[in-house]
């Protein structure tokens, strides 16, 4: 018998996930068949608490289910489905019959999809979003392209006979990203977390909430929200690290490179035919002094598009060369980005010249604007606050060392990848400019945890986790070592308090200890492939497990048992 498995909207994807593997695998072990589209079923399994409105299931044998009795006891859903499934009758509905047909035929129609994924470090979220896009286009029996915007640029990128037959344009994304080439199509933009996380919600939405994009200055050019578009400071913030992050990822470990020959090889040419000196050169000399002024550019950027840039790249360059550290660029960004924008909207020109305004008048007005600010008046209050910060964290004792470390390493692990992770983040890689690399060692050491400690639960607490979900924890543990916290979402999907509780103890718990040590970390990203460049590598691994195996004990202990029939 052909079954066809639909989940309700507001499920998560990682329930989704686990749901229909459970299921899939019960279905197998009775010798039916699970199909891709309604049409070829003859029983559909929906798992919601409501019937929904979908014209794919006229016709149709339906059985409605509580996604966590399936959960439970998926054989048992399975049998009794087989059984009791009727006859599908569409839901009444409060809203107008004509308004609910093209709804239900929106979703249900085959459709033409593209999408762009993109997040601030163009890794974990950007590639989970796509693919959960991916699985449920394929489920509705849609045609879907997403192109991802990594670290590494367009990934199968969308060709212009795609966009022309595009009835959608997808876009699920943290920061400020190039939309010139769909312009003219029905746009609907949502965040990374949200496309992952609740994907058939988004999709429901973006077919009623879709607008034509008619193209701006910038996909990030004002703080207003218009309908689910993300505007405002988190996303201007974020486009600016994702473009800093390569050239301090590059920095940081030429620099600790350049440590590994010995602690003051750099001040000696002779060493090494001068290598580590060059080292030195290149990564501090070069890179460090320059990722202030790329993040302050690109945060100008995200504002004002891309008369902001040399604004706020100059912007950060003074913050920079006047020891400013990350606050000054914070400042030189947003001042650069709406000084420049401000001048747009101010200056009106004939249309015979309006092509100097970019150019010419919006980059040479901005940027004496904006400098002679952050010279005269800005630059040197927030270079002194910089010096008492950089002061106050080098010289941390033991004791205010462990509550800062805590409250880094437990940031890190309260939204795997959120807004709060990505601001302790952001803290660490700033001052990194700065040479105060221990906050860094602190915050890479708590966003390890969760992964890890996931793992560990699912080794510890083996009855408690079906066959699907101790794999997704050795997928989770490669993903913990590798520093990508996200590893841990399937879990805290399926069980948000309890996962995010274990979370936060051993992630405060590892933080507070590798900052309480002084452990130093020069790069900000790769988890165990950069261990060898900490200051005390096999104290910084003890910190990490520390808090791993905490998470883990914790999360095997309170996770209550699976209800067997």
């Amino acid at each position: 018998m052909n079954i066809f498995l639909t989940p309700s909207s507001n499920l998560g994807h990682a329930k989704v996930f686990l749901l229909t593997q459970l299921m899939t695998t019960a279905v197998k072990a009775q010798n039916h068949h699970i199909v891709e589209k309604a049409e070829q079923a003859d029983v559909v399994i929906v798992f919601a608490k409501t019937m929904p409105n979908l014209t794919a299931l006229q016709g149709k044998k339906v059985f409605l289910c509580d996604p966590e009795s399936a959960f439970l006891n998926p054989e048992k859903i399975l049998n009794t489905a087989l059984t009791q499934a009727v006859d599908y009758v569409s839901p009444s509905s409060n809203q107008n019959p004509s308004q609910s047909a093209v709804k239900s035929s929106a979703l249900s129609e085959v459709k033409n999809i593209v999408a762009v994924t993109a997040c601030p470090t163009g890794v974990a979220h950007t590639f989970m979003s796509a693919e959960a896009i991916e699985a449920y286009g394929k489920k509705m029996g849609w045609n879907v392209r997403v192109e991802t915007r990594g670290q590494v640029g367009a990934g199968n990128p969308i060709t212009p006979e795609e966009i022309a037959a595009a009835d959608l344009v997808f876009v699920a994304a943290d920061i400020d990203v190039d939309l010139a080439k769909f312009k003219g199509k029905p746009m609907y933009r949502t965040s990374t977390g949200l496309a992952l996380k609740k994907t058939a919600q988004e999709f429901n939405r973006a077919f009623t909430e879709a607008k034509i994009y008619e193209g701006n200055v910038s996909t990030a050019n004002n703080t207003e929200t218009k309908g689910n578009e993300k505007k405002g400071v988190y996303q201007h913030l974020m486009t600016g690290v994702s473009h800093m992050l390569p050239v301090v990822v590059a920095g940081g470990l030429l620099i600790a490179i350049s440590f590994m020959f010995g602690p003051n090889a750099f001040k000696d040419p002779s060493i090494a035919g001068g290598l580590p000196a060059a080292l030195m050169e290149i990564g501090g000399g070069a890179a460090f002094k320059l990722m202030i002024a790329v993040f302050a550019g690109y945060v100008a950027f995200s504002i004002a598009d891309r008369p902001g840039l040399a604004v706020g790249l100059i912007g950060g360059m003074l913050a920079s060369t006047a020891g400013a550290g990350i606050l000054g660029g914070i400042i030189a960004g947003f001042l650069a980005g709406y000084v420049v924008k401000g001048l747009n909207s101010a200056i009106k020109l004939p249309a015979s010249m309006a092509s100097l305004k970019p150019i010419l008048i919006l980059p040479l007005l901005g940027s004496a604007i904006v400098g002679l600010l952050m010279v005269y008046l800005l630059n040197p209050p927030v270079a002194s606050t910089m010096t008492e910060l950089t002061g106050w964290l080098n010289g941390l004792g033991a004791t205010n060392g462990l509550l800062f470390g805590a409250i880094l390493g437990g940031m890190m692990c309260v939204d795997m990848g959120g807004p709060v992770n990505k601001a302790a983040y952001m803290f660490g890689t700033g001052l990194l400019a700065s040479q105060v690399n221990t906050p860094m060692a602190a915050v890479m050491a708590g966003g390890m945890v969760p992964p890890i400690g996931m793992a560990i639960a699912t080794w510890l607490a083996r009855g408690k986790f079906n066959a699907n979900q101790r794999d997704a924890g050795k997928a989770s543990f490669v993903l913990g070592l590798c520093f990508i916290s996200e590893g841990a979402l399937p879990f805290v999907a399926a069980d948000p308090i309890r996962v995010i509780v274990s979370s936060v103890i051993g992630g405060a718990i590892a933080g507070a200890v590798s900052l309480s040590l002084a452990i130093e970390l020069p790069a900000p990203h790769g988890g165990l492939f950069v261990i060898p460049l900490v200051s005390q590598p096999l104290m910084y691994l003890g910190a990490i497990a520390l808090g791993s195996v905490v998470t883990g004990i914790l999360y095997a202990v309170i996770r209550p048992k699976q209800t067997k029939e």
